[in-house]
């Protein structure tokens, strides 16, 4: 069955070029809210004790469970979490001078695009959307040197004209650096006589932004598409806030502007990513407030537990020590489709994507599954070669086989449905909902992970077609 299944994904990937190709039929996209310039740099073992050292971090200190970083401590204390767990998360940094250790520690290795929206649109302008409307909360020429070189990417000036992103310069705003730390598999440091190996390549990131952690909003943004609309809005960003900060207010005053979007533009899909959200009030606004106003919502693993933990949390109480496998994964969908009724949410774990929507949702199963297909060849291009800034580099993951965990998984599902034909078909009805599940091409070294869920979500999403 394993050989037959790998040769039948293999033909079922084949439509990849031509979905590709169909991108650019889409008239507009828009991407807000977020948009920053992370730092990128990759540290090991020795460099960790290294700091650890230099801050005087303590075991004690490792038990702290607070998500934020007050102090260099904090922020190595982070880097441990990640690093020993192999999970991904986003801390938010409230001292500058802490931002500022971390420079001075850590160096800017290499500097690229960051925040959810504006790596959207980089991925967006290249696959060839006809425009890409970004929204920016600041744009001096450093983050404009960000965005990709390309007509169909368009911001705002400071007058509030459409202009292409990459010419653009807010000579008033400031920079908005955010620190991205990875780490490979494998690698391990000992501390205070214990070992702390990596199970997997995996990230942490220390984010220091005052306007993303404001959720400032550019006007010139909010009146375009209230006048022209879009066929997709791409929304992110929400889980910089802290309710301490204004966080609650600021959502609520995204409501109305939800509202105003889809009430002038009904045709249009809004989709909404939930990223890692440390402060559990922020995170159940998000949840109550916006997510039944989208249309669709991406999650990951780690995600969709944060999300169960606010929609049911004796039931996250119960399965958040549990191995997250992929049947265990699709239960925790069910509960969250059922909770928040967004029509559709599509959750990405390790070697699989799972879409769960309802009947009467505008994308077929069939278009969904093309389009996860797209997202899942050109994030291993991303992972492989580390960008995916020009065109050629899209299809380069194309004819590859599935990896081995992507097999296992579609195997597992197929056999807790208990429907054989879907581990090859990828598509079922399940309680009531259209279920698509897509194995996904594996690479064992990826060079970077950085933005990965929103390119998978995003290509998902547009790619449908």
């Amino acid at each position: 069955m394993d050989a037959v299944l790998r040769e039948n994904w293999h033909r079922m990937y084949e439509i990849v070029p031509e979905q590709l190709q169909r991108i650019a039929e889409i008239g507009c996209v828009a991407s807000a809210f977020n948009t920053n310039i992370d730092s990128v740099v990759k540290i090991n073992g020795e460099k960790i004790i290294q700091l650890a050292h230099t801050v005087g971090l303590t075991p004690e200190d490792l038990q702290n469970s607070q998500n934020l970083i007050t102090s260099p401590q904090d922020a190595v204390r982070g880097i441990i979490k990640c690093f020993s767990q192999g999970i991904a998360e986003e801390w938010l940094c409230t001292d500058k001078s802490t931002d500022e250790w971390l420079a001075q520690n850590l160096g800017d290795a290499h500097l690229q695009m960051g925040g959810q929206a504006g790596i959207i649109a980089n991925v967006l302008a290249v696959l060839g959307v006809q425009k890409v409307c970004v929204h920016t909360a600041s744009h001096p020429q450093m983050q404009a040197k960000c965005f990709l070189n390309a007509d169909n990417l368009a911001a705002f000036t400071t007058d509030g004209s459409l202009q292409k992103a990459y010419d653009i310069n807010r000579t008033a705003d400031e920079p908005l650096v955010h620190r991205i730390i990875e780490f490979a598999a494998g690698d391990s440091f000992e501390f205070c006589g214990r070992t702390y190996t990596c199970p997997r390549a995996n990230r942490f990131i220390a984010t220091y932004d005052t306007a993303n952690l404001e959720l400032k909003i550019d006007n010139n943004f909010v009146r375009h598409l209230n006048r022209f609309g879009f066929d997709y809005l791409l929304l992110s960003g929400f889980h910089n806030l802290t309710a301490t900060h204004s966080g609650l207010q600021r959502i609520e005053a995204v409501v109305p502007m939800l509202q105003q979007w889809k009430r002038l533009n009904p045709h249009g899909i809004i989709h909404l990513e939930l990223a890692s959200t440390q402060d559990k009030l922020v995170r159940t606004a998000i949840l109550q407030k916006l997510a039944p106003l989208a249309d669709s919502l991406g999650i990951n693993e780690r995600e969709a537990l944060d999300a169960l933990e606010i929609c049911v949390p004796q039931l996250y109480d119960k399965m958040q020590h549990n191995t997250l496998t992929a049947p265990l994964l699709l239960d925790i969908l069910q509960t969250l489709k059922n909770t928040l009724r967004t029509p559709r949410i599509q959750l990405h774990f390790l070697g699989t994507y799972l879409t769960l929507q309802n009947k009467n949702f505008g994308i077929s199963p069939e278009q969904n599954r093309r389009g996860m297909m797209l997202a899942a060849t050109v994030a291993a291009a991303k992972a492989g070669l580390g960008n995916i800034e020009n065109r050629d580099n899209l299809l380069w993951a194309h004819g590859r086989h599935i990896g081995d965990i992507a097999a296992r998984n579609m195997l597992m599902l197929a056999e807790y449905l208990h429907n054989p034909d879907f581990a090859l078909s990828g598509i079922t009805s399940f309680a009531g909902f259209d279920l698509i599940a897509v194995p996904t091409i594996l690479i064992d070294k990826p060079l970077t992970l950085v933005g990965m869920g929103d390119t998978i979500s995003s290509v998902s999403l547009i790619g449908a077609r």
